[in-house]
């Protein structure tokens, strides 16, 4: 496949869809992809992205790592360093020294590389891969802090650990130009350009931070003038030094995450969608980009395997066990971030890239880099992708196992049923700015946050990872649609419900779905509907489905006006019954409903003239009914 159209396509549908595949399954995405590359690329030949794109490969991939990087740190607030700050510290600067030291050791007395590669590659290693870190976070529910360390650890050390390769290569090279020099002739003027670089990266923020609130840019243009600054920024720091741009976009990146700028906030869906396109596409493109002989080291060798299974369970612990003595992390925790350390694309990037140059270098051993970095992500990945839940679990630094619920105001109607799902263990909140009206889920001793949900303050003292689903259901359905819309991209779309009746596409006078939650109810009623059946007596009831007594039943059993509202599945899971949605029931679901005050009586009734069906069957001469429903 020449064509490099037909590539980009291909490179797109195949990282894409290793993605939804990854999201299917809850296998790691990063070995679906190197899968799927190395399917393509040396097993079939079907894309060979150096034959297609040349001379621009690297380029592409060195920025559209730049725009991961930058991405990667838009998303970090030092406010998360109230609780890790110390220990981030750490494993930022003690422990890169020491995981550069081992990872060197490792690399040159097991794996069997020369002390240049050894060097080189030991720098590379300090990087943990927050592309792969963050997804595995949140897919163990881990507690804040071990959660907060190890993202910023992966965020902070991805250009670290790029500066740290710079300094190795630096010295060979200079060492090869001026023989007998010393680190002090290289380290110090690399440290300076990173410094430097790192200013540059910041002035771009403030002017950033500066210029868009006050309309000097116009809202369109925006997203692409931020991006563009973003990819000028990386290449002008790069001319200082090389690499030293990753410095400046991960500066910019956490400058601008913590500046008061609404307009970055509102880009935040874009420029996440645009970090997973270019982690899908540069991950076919490096995985496709293997060779064979780049291989041969690892099939012949048992070296490689004993440096992995060194990196797993030497370098990693001590690194971070040494790095970390001294500091309030309890030794669970400790142990935990131990063991996690998955590498990701930056660790190839960067290996791929200094490869070809050591060997302008004439050093030899460089194009070992390219497959063995390759096999660390595999092994780090599979490694802990696979096991971070059990680890997290043993620890003690699970979060809540089951999946949560975030109620947004305190009404009669959210009081009852944060109590319903408190009765059936699954973790439930109340927010709303009125202590007055809180006042009711503390009596009830229920868990509830006093503050606006919409207020950036809130974003930081809420933590919203053990929440599966947000339900708004405020007396205003308008302030109900505002604040679905706004937590829909972080929470997610079919995740968002609220109180109030679906509308008719071409009804003027209603808010549009677009900006909407889910109605709940599939009769979707609104907020006065609500307050009314609740002032009428109606209340909430749980019905638990099984082999022998199925959804059918539980219907039969409900009174012709009672509604059902959300079922709950054995893992906690929750499904809602809208308008437009109908979840499967199996059994071990418990159903809640909203049922009227003559339930009891009805169903009475129900029973009654079942019963009595069932006595007129059992007569002499009367044949049984034949049940025509399937179970």
């Amino acid at each position: 496949m020449t064509s490099q159209a037909l590539v980009i396509a291909a490179v797109g549908a195949l990282g894409i869809g290793a993605q939804w595949l990854a999201w299917r399954t809850g296998w790691p995405a990063i070995v679906l992809m190197l899968a799927a590359g190395f399917i393509a690329g040396p097993v079939t030949g079907l894309i060979d992205p150096e034959a297609t794109f040349g001379d621009l490969l690297d380029p592409m991939i060195s920025v559209g790592v730049a725009l991961i990087l930058f991405e990667g740190g838009l998303s970090l607030d030092l406010r998360e360093l109230r609780h890790s700050g110390k220990a981030v510290m750490r494993l930022a600067t003690v422990g890169v020294l020491i995981g550069w030291a081992l990872g060197t050791l490792a690399g040159f007395y097991i794996a069997g590389l020369v002390w240049p590669v050894a060097v080189l590659f030991g720098g590379i290693l300090i990087v943990t891969g927050p592309t792969v870190v963050i997804p595995l976070l949140r897919q163990a529910n881990v507690q804040p802090r071990p959660n907060s360390i190890l993202k910023w650890e992966g965020i902070v050390n991805d250009p670290t650990g790029a500066l740290c390769a710079v300094i190795a290569y630096e010295y060979f090279r200079f060492v090869q130009d001026n023989p007998g020099a010393t680190p002090l002739d290289v380290v110090p003027p690399l440290i300076i350009a990173a410094l430097l670089a790192g200013l540059v990266g910041y002035a771009a923020a403030r002017a950033i931070a500066y210029l868009f609130p006050r309309g000097a840019i116009p809202e369109y243009l925006k997203v692409p003038v931020l991006f563009t600054t973003v990819i000028g920024v990386f290449v002008l720091t790069n001319q200082i030094e090389h690499e030293a741009g990753l410095v400046a976009v991960t500066v910019m990146g956490i400058t601008l995450a913590n500046r008061d700028v609404s307009s970055i906030r509102s880009i935040h869906p874009f420029k996440e969608n645009v970090a997973v396109l270019l982690v899908s596409g540069i991950f076919i493109l490096l995985s496709s980009s293997l060779k064979w002989e780049e291989l041969t080291y690892l099939q012949t060798s048992i070296r490689p395997l004993l440096f992995l299974l060194a990196l797993l369970f030497l370098v990693r612990p001590l690194t971070v066990l040494i790095s970390l003595l001294g500091t309030d992390v309890p030794w669970n925790e400790r142990l935990f971030v131990a063991w996690i350390a998955p590498r990701g694309i930056v660790l190839v990037a960067i290996s791929g890239l200094f490869a070809l140059r050591l060997g302008d270098l004439g050093i030899e051993g460089g194009q070992l880099l390219i497959g063995l970095s390759f096999a660390v992500v595999v092994v780090t990945v599979i490694a802990h992708g696979f096991t971070v839940n059990l680890v997290a679990r043993l620890l003690g630094v699970k979060g809540t196992s089951r999946p949560g619920l975030l109620i947004v105001g305190s009404t009669a109607w959210t009081i009852e049923l944060a109590k319903q799902m408190e009765a059936i263990k699954t973790p439930v909140m109340i927010v709303d700015q009125s202590w007055q009206r809180l006042g009711a889920a503390r009596r009830e001793g229920l868990s509830f946050y006093h503050g606006e949900i919409l207020n950036e303050a809130t974003e930081h003292n809420l933590d919203l990872s053990p929440f599966q689903v947000l339900v708004a259901a405020t007396d205003n359905e308008a302030y109900n649609a505002l604040v679905c819309n706004e937590f829909a991209h972080e929470i997610g779309r079919d995740s968002v419900y609220q109180l109030g009746e679906n509308s008719e596409g071409d009804d003027r006078h209603a808010l549009p779905e677009s900006i909407r939650g889910r109605a709940l109810f599939t009769d979707g009623f609104g907020v006065t509907d609500v307050n009314e059946r609740q002032r009428q007596g109606w209340a909430f009831k749980k019905t638990r489905l099984s082999d022998e007594f199925d959804f059918d039943d539980a219907r039969e059993k409900l009174p012709d006006s009672a509604t059902m509202l959300l079922l709950v599945r054995e893992d906690g899971t929750l499904r809602f019954f809208t308008h437009a949605a109908t979840p499967e029931p199996r059994p071990g679901d418990t159903i809640i409903s909203f049922v009227p005050p003559k339930s009891q009586e009805e169903q009475a009734h129900k029973r009654a003239a079942r019963e009595s069906a069932k006595g007129e069957a059992a007569k002499p001469g009367t044949l049984p009914e034949t049940n025509p429903r399937t179970r």
